[in-house]
């Protein structure tokens, strides 16, 4: 069972300062928490392989290819600013 006191040093390590009804709550809330992970424990998880995310998840960008545009001045001219071969933005600090 955690106790109030390890609730205090964990809250005085992370820099908390914690009300003594606060202290209660994340008690009884931790100790909740840590039960729960101990139900966790007690699975069998030997034969089921590491993952990084519960889903199946695939990068959905495509390659970066480098094109030339053909209507290059055009672009140029279209922008709200330009300053010989670029386009002018406004500085940002």
């Amino acid at each position: 069972m955690l106790e109030r006191e390890e609730v205090k040093k964990v809250a005085h390590l992370a820099r908390l300062a914690l009300t003594e009804d606060e202290t209660d709550a994340f008690t009884g809330q931790l100790a909740q928490i840590l039960d729960y992970v101990e139900q966790l424990n007690e699975l069998d998880t030997d034969e089921v392989a590491p993952t990084a995310h519960a889903i199946d998840m695939r990068n959905v960008t495509r390659p970066d290819d480098l094109e030339n545009y053909e209507h290059r001045e055009d672009l140029l001219n279209a922008a709200p600013a330009r300053e010989g071969d670029f386009i002018r933005v406004p500085k940002i600090l």
